[in-house]
């Protein structure tokens, strides 16, 4: 399985893309530790004092928050996800996303 990161979450693990031993019938929390096992430099980045993800921090299953629409770290991974973690982006417009009317 692999992940990919973004910004500053990338340059913490000095690459853009981390694969790890977990795949399918593994959990999205097996994928997660192992990602930070692998970069111990995120953990840092990514967890609070008492070991959750912080709140500003995305984290995506298919373009989906597993903490939202599937069981959080016990979603069981399957052949061909695609995983992703990165910080809130942020632009000129003050961060929120403006669409065209």
């Amino acid at each position: 399985m692999e992940w990919r990161l973004f910004a500053n979450l990338a340059e913490a693990a000095g690459t853009k893309r981390v694969t790890v031993e977990a795949g399918p019938g593994d959990t999205f929390g097996d994928a997660f530790e192992q990602l930070l096992e692998a970069h111990p430099g995120l953990r840092d980045e990514v967890l609070d004092e008492e070991g959750e993800i912080r709140d500003h921090i995305r984290v995506l299953r298919n373009d989906r928050n597993p903490f939202v629409n599937d069981e959080g770290h016990e979603t069981v991974l399957e052949a061909g996800d695609e995983l992703a973690l990165f910080p809130p982006v942020s632009g000129g417009d003050g961060g929120v996303a403006q669409r065209p009317v």
